[in-house]
C-alpha cells in the first residue's frame, strides 16, 4: 500500500508514532538522518502514563522487564544524607504501574525498532527531509538519502518528530519562544570501581555549587551523573570529564574506572507557537523543550505520538471527520505550556544560588519534604503529577459532560478487579462504553448498532472512591481518556457526540 504518513525522526517520539500507526494498519515511512539508534542513555525515566499506553499496545511487559524501578531518593548536601524519600508503591491504587521506571533511551529505542521489525517495518536510516510543500490535497516531500539522488514522494500527512532543530517546524515558520538557562550542564555515563548494592536508589546532591544526580544505569557498575558545571570550570573550552573528575568524585565518593559518555549542554525551555498547520504536525522536542526536572520531556513526546496516532488513523480509515485532527494541537499544546511553566519554576528553584535555593537546600529539602512524604495523600498527589496520569483535556472539543467526579477529558481512572482491571478493556485501542454498574438494554442495542463495545463492571466501593457514579455512562476514547460522561445513560447525548465528529469504531465493518 502507498505510504500515507511521513514520519521524520526516529527517536522515542517518532518510533512510538510509527508503532502506533502500524497497530492501526496505517502505511507510512519513517526516516532518520542518523545511521541508527542512539548510543547513549540520554533520557531515562519512563512514567506510569506512558507505561499504560505501552500496555494498550502490548509492549509494557518488555519495557518493564528491561528497565529498573527507582524506589528511593537520598537527598544530600554533598557531605551527608539529609533526607530519604521512599518510592515503594508510590502510586499504589492509581495505576497498574505505581512506580518510576529507569530505562536508557538507547535501549528504549532499540526495543521499538525491534518491535517494528517484527511487523516487517524498517526505519530508513541516513535519510533526511530536504524540503516539503503542503498542496492542500497532500504533502510533497523531497528526501535525501546518503549516497543516493534526491527522491520526491507524496503523502497525506507529515509528522515532524525531528528534535529541537526540526526541519518541519522551521519549514512551517513557527516561532519557538522561550529561553535558555545560563548555567552549563553536564551528563555522564561512567563505570565505577565499586559495585552498587542498591541499584534502585537515586542520589541527589544540593549544595552551594548547585545540584547533581547520581543513579544506576543498565547494571550495578554503570552510573548516570547529571549536574551543573561549576562556574570556575564552565569557562574551559570543550570541558571533558577529566576536568571535572575531582569535583564529581568528591561528591559521589566513588572512583570512576571508565567514562562511556560525557557531554555538556545548555538547557532550554521552549514551546512552539503551533503544533499543526494544514497537513503537517510537530511532536516531541520539535514542539517543546523542557528542563530535566521530573524526566518529563521524552514522556511528553511519546504522549504527543499516541494522541495524534489514533486521530490520524481514524481520519485515514474514514472513521472520523478531518476536524478531529484539530484537537491534537488544542490538547497537547495546552499541556506542554503548563508543563514548561511548572518544570521551569521547579528547576529554577533547584539551581538557584540565592536565598530561595539556600532555603530549599538547608530547610525545605531535609525537613519539610520528608515530613510531607509521610502522608499518603501527598505521595499520591506527587505521583499523579510526576507520572502524567493527571493530564486532562477538559477544554477540548472532544470532551463533554460530567458524572460523579469524572469529566470529559480526564484519563479514565484505574480500577483493580478480582482477576484483572478495567484497563484490560483498553487493549482494543478503540472507542468503547464503560458502565460501572448495569447497562440498560436500550444502550446495549444502540451500541451494538454502532459496533461499540460495552463493558459492564459490577459496582464496588472503590469505584466511588475513584470518582465514578454508579450506572453512569462513560464513552472512552482509544487513548483511554473519557470522551463523554453522562449521569443517565443518555442515548441521544451519545448519538449526538458520535455524529459531531462522524465517529465510527475502528473494528466496525
Amino acid at each position: 500500500m502507498k505510504p500515507q504518513v511521513l514520519i521524520v525522526g526516529a527517536g522515542p517520539t517518532g518510533l512510538d508514532l510509527a508503532y502506533s500507526l502500524a497497530r492501526f494498519h496505517i502505511p507510512f515511512r519513517i526516516i532518520e538522518k542518523k545511521s541508527g539508534t542512539g548510543t547513549a542513555s540520554r533520557a531515562l525515566a519512563v512514567h506510569a502514563r506512558i507505561l499504560e499506553h505501552y500496555q494498550q499496545l502490548g509492549l509494557s511487559n518488555r519495557i518493564v522487564r528491561k528497565g529498573q524501578p527507582i524506589l528511593s531518593l537520598d537527598l544530600s548536601d554533598g557531605k551527608e544524607v539529609k533526607a530519604n524519600l521512599k518510592f515503594h508503591d508510590f502510586g499504589k491504587g492509581l495505576s497498574p504501574f505505581p512506580l518510576i521506571l529507569s530505562l536508557p533511551q538507547d535501549e528504549h529505542e532499540e526495543i521499538l525498532v525491534d518491535e517494528l521489525k517484527k511487523l516487517g517495518i524498517s526505519v530508513e536510516w541516513n535519510t533526511e527531509l530536504s524540503s516539503f510543500v503542503d498542496t492542500g490535497e497532500g504533502i510533497r516531500a523531497v528526501l535525501k538519502k546518503e549516497g543516493a539522488p534526491e527522491e520526491t514522494a507524496d503523502f497525506a500527512y507529515l509528522c515532524g518528530c525531528d528534535g529541537a532543530g526540526s526541519t518541519v517546524r522551521k519549514g512551517l515558520n513557527f516561532e519557538f519562544p522561550g529561553g535558555t538557562y545560563k548555567q552549563l550542564f553536564f551528563v555522564a555515563d561512567v563505570e565505577t570501581e565499586k559495585s552498587e548494592v542498591e541499584m534502585e536508589k537515586m542520589d541527589m546532591y544540593m549544595d552551594d555549587d548547585g545540584f547533581m544526580l547520581y543513579m544506576s544505569v543498565r547494571n550495578a557498575h554503570t552510573k548516570r551523573i547529571l549536574g551543573v558545571v561549576p562556574e570556575e570550570l564552565s569557562e574551559i573550552p570543550d570541558v571533558e570529564y577529566h576536568h571535572m573528575s575531582d569535583y564529581i568524585e568528591r561528591k559521589i565518593r566513588v572512583k570512576t574506572s571508565q567514562v562511556n559518555w560525557f557531554s555538556t549542554y545548555r538547557v532550554h525551555y521552549r514551546v512552539s507557537e503551533h503544533f499543526s498547520k494544514g497537513r503537517c504536525f510537530i511532536l516531541g522536542d520539535a514542539g517543546h523543550l523542557h528542563s530535566p526536572a521530573g524526566g518529563q520531556g521524552m514522556n511528553t513526546g511519546i504522549g504527543d505520538a499516541f494522541n495524534l496516532s489514533w486521530k490520524l488513523a481514524a481520519v485515514l480509515h474514514g472513521k472520523a471527520a478531518p476536524s478531529l485532527l484539530e484537537t491534537y494541537e488544542t490538547e497537547r499544546i495546552a499541556f506542554a505550556r503548563r508543563l514548561v511553566a511548572t518544570t521551569d519554576k521547579a528547576f529554577q528553584t533547584i539551581i538557584n544560588q540565592k536565598l530561595r535555593g539556600t532555603l530549599l537546600r538547608k530547610f525545605i529539602v531535609p525537613y519539610v519534604v520528608p515530613s510531607l512524604f509521610k502522608f499518603s495523600l501527598t505521595k499520591l498527589n506527587a505521583f499523579k503529577v510526576l507520572s502524567q496520569i493527571h493530564i486532562n483535556y477538559r477544554d477540548s472539543a472532544l470532551s463533554k459532560g460530567k458524572a460523579g467526579k469524572i469529566f470529559g477529558g480526564m484519563r479514565l481512572p484505574w480500577i483493580e478487579l478480582a482477576d484483572s482491571s478495567n484497563f484490560q478493556a483498553l487493549q482494543s485501542v478503540d472507542w468503547q462504553i464503560h458502565i460501572y454498574g448495569k447497562a440498560s438494554q436500550e444502550l446495549k442495542d444502540f451500541a451494538d448498532m454502532q459496533s461499540l463495545e460495552v463493558h459492564e463492571f459490577a459496582w464496588q466501593a472503590t469505584m466511588k472512591k475513584a470518582g465514578f457514579q454508579q450506572n453512569a455512562l462513560y464513552l472512552v476514547r482509544p487513548d483511554g481518556h473519557v470522551a463523554l460522561a453522562s449521569t443517565a445513560q443518555d442515548i441521544d447525548a451519545l448519538k449526538n457526540y458520535l455524529a459531531s465528529f462522524e465517529i465510527i469504531a475502528f473494528h466496525a465493518l
